[in-house]
């Protein structure tokens, strides 16, 4: 069956959400989408895409189903709800994707809830924010069995300039968390390393042009350097959801004490905490100075 004939049910519309819904309209895909609260619904819906009432209408019938929620509950809430949950909807031949980042168990337990209907399942949380989300430029971490990946690529592709079949749904959700806590360690680091500098007299702006020019310095992390020193104020991957993701890490963690990924886990959960929860990743910046 073509892809663009199939039908897809998109599950979560938060911003990453909308962007990767819109792509699948863009790419001319029939689009069936649920939302726990309506408003993100309406431009949607205004572009041809049908709103529906459960998880489970949503499912019903839908030849896809992907999910794009923000935590482990929402998860839980969105696929395995009783009586509402999409697993109750799904098809014995559907493909069930669930693309937000969770803890590896949560996302066995979609997998295997979906594949105890028929259905087949795979993970493929994304890699990348708003700007990538927008522009179809996602990585995808794929995990799952071969051949339900290869079904899904044309359908991430609307969203997606990368696909990587990293392994099981295990292993592709506990690279996502690692990926996520290494641009959380480099963030706090530069975080810090900016504060050293202005605490010994050399101006921000300055410390942060010099450590770009390094090779020590990837372009993503001297870019949230410039966002640090011009206090820009654009959110694109919000610090609760970097301290969230930390959380799950840490309770994923080959290593009984992990030291770095506890100070981060620590610093990041004291931003939060301190009103910049809704602020982007590299407002972390802000502490600095606050002891």
């Amino acid at each position: 069956m073509d892809a663009k004939t199939e039908q897809i049910a998109f599950l979560g519309l938060g911003a990453m959400g909308q962007r990767m819904a819109a792509r699948l309209l863009d790419a001319g895909h029939r689009l069936l989408v649920y939302n726990r609260s309506p408003g993100p619904l309406a431009p949607l819906v205004a572009r041809g895409a049908q709103a529906a009432a459960s998880p489970r209408e949503a499912a019903r019938g839908a030849d896809v189903v992907i999910s794009m929620v923000t935590d482990d509950a929402a998860s839980r809430s969105i696929w395995l709800a009783p009586e509402q949950g999409a697993v109750h909807g799904l098809g014995a031949r559907a493909l069930a994707i669930e693309a937000s980042t969770l803890r590896p168990q949560q996302a066995q337990d979609f997998a295997d809830a979906a594949r105890s209907v028929g259905a087949a399942a795979i993970t493929a949380p994304v890699v990348g924010t708003l700007p990538q989300a927008e522009t179809g430029a996602l990585v995808v971490l794929a995990g799952g069995e071969a051949e339900a990946v290869d079904r899904a690529r044309p359908i991430l592709a609307a969203f997606a300039g990368r696909v990587e079949l990293v392994g099981d749904v295990h292993a592709s959700m506990a690279m996502k968390l690692a990926v996520n806590a290494w641009l959380a360690l480099q963030v706090e680091g530069l975080a810090e390393v900016l504060g050293l500098a202005q605490a010994a007299g050399v101006e921000a702006g300055s410390a942060r042009t010099l450590l770009a020019s390094l090779p020590i310095t990837a372009p993503a992390l001297a870019g949230l350097g410039q966002r640090m020193i011009e206090g820009d104020r654009t959110s694109q991957f919000p610090i609760r959801l970097v301290a969230k993701d930390l959380d799950y890490a840490r309770a994923e963690s080959a290593t009984e004490d992990s030291p770095l990924l506890r100070a981060a886990a620590e610093r990041f959960a004291e931003a939060a905490a301190a009103g910049l929860g809704d602020e982007n990743i590299h407002a972390v910046f802000r502490l600095q100075g606050r002891r």
